[in-house]
């Protein structure tokens, strides 16, 4: 009797070859393991406000439990067209011009899916957010990168050398303030050098502002759509996991100009289609009070300044950290290892997780560098301090 072959997987070629687990998985499955106290990843390990939940729950007993309308709820497209309108001063279309998303992460693929064919190139300032390369790489276009400089300021954009990465194939330029992983943001006059770059040109922008309600010592958040030039031609994303310390729910949204929206949706509709009706509704009710999104800023400031206290006498160099809720360290008076390296020995021996910076580079940089997330609570916060400082 003849027996059947074994059956053999066929060898599919990856469209995204270079791309293994990410540095927040490994660090946070290397924190449980060292049983350390999780400064990596980046959400609170605090609850949301409990009237956010009951509004949700208060949607789905009304039964908005099933789809809602691709582009989004229009209850929750409008809450954020005011939003928008309250503190920016731009106007945005409700109809045309806002799409609620599953997250910012879908937002911003999406937003690139749409835009860029294949040999665009899009110019990516480094280090820089982990899934905009891969995005880029799905569409067939190639990221051009330009790195950020750092000096007694902290990390700042380099607008020179951003212009001359320009060329005829440019088709996207993509920024993010405030900035993942360094805490610095974006000021008018960033937001201005940006606008004489792309002028008269055929450029489009993708603003990644997610940590908008993140900005501190009084600075006012600089989004593109403060400046009608630049709204003209950006898909600005927000996302309310992080104003609303509901990472999990993943829900966001993304405004732009009805002619690319018409574009977004189209690949919106076959990606993701829609997003949760019930915390969409519950999102919306509880946006009628501004005051939660308006006060973060010194609720995270508090956490901030609390932490950079505790930091400041010991052997980490502190970088200004303006906003979002990333601290960024060096720590070449305390160890020569690599940035991955002295993020292990954090993690193991010092029970305290940081993720290396490097990881925000494609090609790795080392500047003796480490992040911390501070959202988190104090008593988190505190146990963490106390075994930095021993350091």
């Amino acid at each position: 009797m003849t027996h059947p072959a074994a059956p053999v997987t066929p060898v599919l070629k990856s469209r995204l070859p270079a791309v293994g687990t990410t540095v927040f998985s490994r660090m946070s499955a290397l924190a449980v393991q060292a049983n350390a106290v999780n400064l990596g990843q980046g959400f609170p390990d605090f609850a949301c406000e409990r009237s956010l939940i009951q509004a949700v729950n208060d949607a789905m007993q009304a039964d908005f439990n099933q789809y809602p309308m691709m582009s989004g709820a229009p209850v929750l497209r409008q809450a954020i067209v005011s939003k928008i309108a309250a503190l920016y001063g731009h106007q945005y279309d409700v109809e045309r011009e806002i799409t609620v998303t599953a997250g910012a992460t879908q937002a911003l693929t999406t937003a690139i899916l749409c835009c860029v064919h294949p040999g665009d190139e899009v110019i990516v300032i480094e280090p820089t957010y982990d899934s905009y390369v891969p995005a880029i790489t799905l569409s067939g276009g190639v990221a051009v990168l330009v790195q950020m400089e750092t000096g007694t300021g902290g990390y700042s954009v380099p607008w020179h050398k951003v212009a001359t990465a320009v060329t005829p194939r440019t088709r996207l330029i993509i920024i993010n303030t405030p900035h993942n992983p360094t805490g610095s943001v974006l000021r008018g006059s960033d937001l201005q050098a940006l606008a004489d770059i792309v002028r008269g040109t055929d450029i489009l922008l993708l603003s990644d502002e997610v940590y908008e309600h993140m900005v501190y010592d009084g600075a006012r958040h600089e989004s593109v759509c403060r400046y009608p030039e630049l709204a003209a031609r950006a898909f600005v994303v927000s996302s309310f996991g992080k104003t609303y310390h509901v990472t999990g729910w993943k829900v966001g949204y993304v405004a732009a100009p009805a002619s690319l929206m018409a574009e977004f949706r189209k690949v919106h509709q076959y990606n993701v289609f829609t997003v949760n009706t019930p915390m969409q509704h519950g999102i919306a009710a509880y946006m009628a009070d501004p005051k939660p999104y308006l006060e973060l800023p010194a609720f995270y400031q508090r956490k901030r300044d609390l932490f950079r206290a505790g930091l400041q006498n010991s052997r980490f160099e502190l970088l200004p950290a303006d906003g979002t809720y990333f601290q960024c360290v060096r720590y070449d008076k305390i160890s020569g290892q690599s940035e991955a390296e002295f993020a292990e020995w954090l993690t193991t021996e010092i029970k305290v997780a940081a993720i290396p910076v490097s990881a925000f580079y494609l090609q790795g940089k080392e500047s003796g560098i480490v992040r911390f997330c501070f959202a988190k609570k104090d008593d988190t916060l505190t146990l963490a301090l106390e075994r930095l400082q021993k350091i």
